[in-house]
């Protein structure tokens, strides 16, 4: 049997909401649902419900400012992840919301098992990114000069073992967890070590910014040693 799930909504279109409530009901049975159509709710909400699994957050309702609403739930229930459910898709704008502690990004234009995947990786504690962002995730930090440090220098890549940049290289097309052990016939355990000797050897905090600093790496050519 599915693991029951509470899971907040937090968007200002009524017809919204019943769309993702019933992408979430179909796909993950017994879930609890709470809908709340502005920030200050949605805030009163996560002090009432520290139990939440997660949070799907629209950008643009009443009191959001834009990310600034994102930082100050971040701020409120740092535990609780957040995922950013948006009309929005400029690459910058899902970038930021990265940034500011989002573990995901999901377009309303998004396909309904699109989204179910999506919200899924996300339960099971992995990231989920549009793979548009992530291909592109290096040239969009061309054009942000002051944060060329997203990018990987090649002595970093170096530093990787060959399973270690097999692993990566898979991160870097969104695969979760369990895609990369199955592709690589490995144990899931074992690919998680490696995501972590990945963290660690790139210098990077979490699973985000690793993909979006491999996004346009060429791994055949580390590969090829």
């Amino acid at each position: 049997m599915e693991p029951a799930y509470k899971i907040l909504i937090a968007d200002d279109h009524p017809l919204f909401r019943e769309a993702i409530s019933n992408v979430i009901a179909s796909g993950f049975e017994g879930t609890e649902i709470i809908e709340t159509e502005d920030l200050d709710s949605a805030l009163e909400i996560t002090r009432e419900n520290d139990d939440l699994d997660l949070i799907l957050l629209d950008l643009n309702m009443p009191g959001m400012h834009g990310l600034n609403g994102l930082i100050s739930l971040r701020n409120e229930a740092p535990t609780i992840p957040v995922v950013i459910v948006s009309a929005e898709e400029d690459k910058q704008i899902v970038l930021q919301a990265i940034t500011y502690g989002a573990v995901g990004f999901i377009t309303k234009s998004s396909p309904r098992a699109q989204m179910t995947e999506a919200i899924q990786q996300i339960l099971n504690g992995n990231v989920y990114l549009p793979s548009d962002i992530i291909r592109t995730g290096k040239e969009s930090s061309h054009r942000r000069t002051r944060n060329d440090e997203n990018l990987i220098s090649p002595e970093l890549l170096n530093s990787l073992t060959r399973r270690q940049l097999l692993v990566l290289e898979r991160m870097a097309k969104g695969e979760s967890n369990k895609q990369i052990a199955y592709n690589l016939n490995i144990a899931e355990t074992t690919v998680k070590a490696h995501v972590s000797a990945i963290l660690r050897k790139l210098g990077v905090h979490n699973r985000v910014q690793a993909i979006l600093a491999a996004g346009d790496v060429d791994f055949s050519q580390y590969l090829k040693r």
